[in-house]
């Protein structure tokens, strides 16, 4: 991938395996830097200090830079979980998206910065087995602890370019189910139930898949996007 600039991240390791085999990559987990600016993003993602790095770094013109080789595991994800695995970093690439943050003034991503990462993404899913299902936001795989890339994402289109998945459109039908089963139909979907609230993790689930609305409460919008969600991986 010449187009893509190249920095060095001293912060990384070996990818670690759980059976003894080598660990597949088949996740590739969004962020967004939480910074007020690219520059400091990239000196933070750099510095031993810091401890932190991911794979790739995009900024908001769509500049894109190489930090860590997909082969090593960058220090991206932390405590985190998708599927029943923990060590969310041997198993995945990490992108970063410089954008302020919520704590900083969070906006929308523009346009050149989502199209680089379209054309990153598409690089690297048809380099690695990386199904849809996978391909997530780091509040996804650390609901409550994480908000990033947040509800301006625009998971819908990134489903649109085959990045990904989304909820086909479908009439909202009122059902209630108990807390118990709602859990497990999250759990199902790839959803750290056991480790988190209940509400935190619903939440998450909101702000990928319905970010108008992420209050951590399972109305019939959400179960029905859930449904629709499970239904569709099962069939696939």
């Amino acid at each position: 991938m010449a187009w893509i600039k190249s920095y060095k991240s001293p912060n990384y390791g070996p990818r670690i395996s759980e059976d003894g085999n080598e660990p597949k990559i088949n996740m590739l987990v969004l962020h967004y830097t939480g910074m007020s600016s690219h520059s400091l993003s990239l000196e933070h993602l750099c510095n031993p200090l810091s401890k932190v790095s991911a794979h790739f770094l995009l900024d908001e013109k769509g500049n894109t830079y190489q930090l860590v080789a997909t082969k090593n595991r960058a220090w991206h994800a932390g405590i985190s979980s998708w599927r029943g695995i923990k060590d969310i970093n041997s198993h995945s690439i990490g992108i970063e998206l410089s954008n302020p943050g919520h704590d900083f003034g969070y906006r929308n991503f523009p346009d050149p910065q989502i199209d680089a990462l379209i054309r990153l993404s598409k690089e690297l899913i048809n380099t690695h087995p990386i199904p849809p299902r996978n391909i997530i936001g780091h509040s996804d795989v650390a609901p409550g602890r994480k908000i990033d890339p947040g509800e301006l994402f625009p998971w819908e289109q990134f489903a649109s370019e085959k990045i990904g998945i989304w909820p086909k459109p479908h009439s909202i039908k009122s059902k209630t189910y108990k807390d118990v089963i709602i859990s497990k139909m999250l759990s199902s979907y790839g959803y750290d139930t056991e480790n988190n609230s209940l509400k935190d993790v619903i939440s998450a689930f909101q702000r990928h898949f319905r970010p108008k609305c992420f209050d951590g409460i399972a109305d019939d919008e959400t179960i029905s996007i859930l449904s629709r969600l499970l239904k569709s991986v099962a069939e696939n």
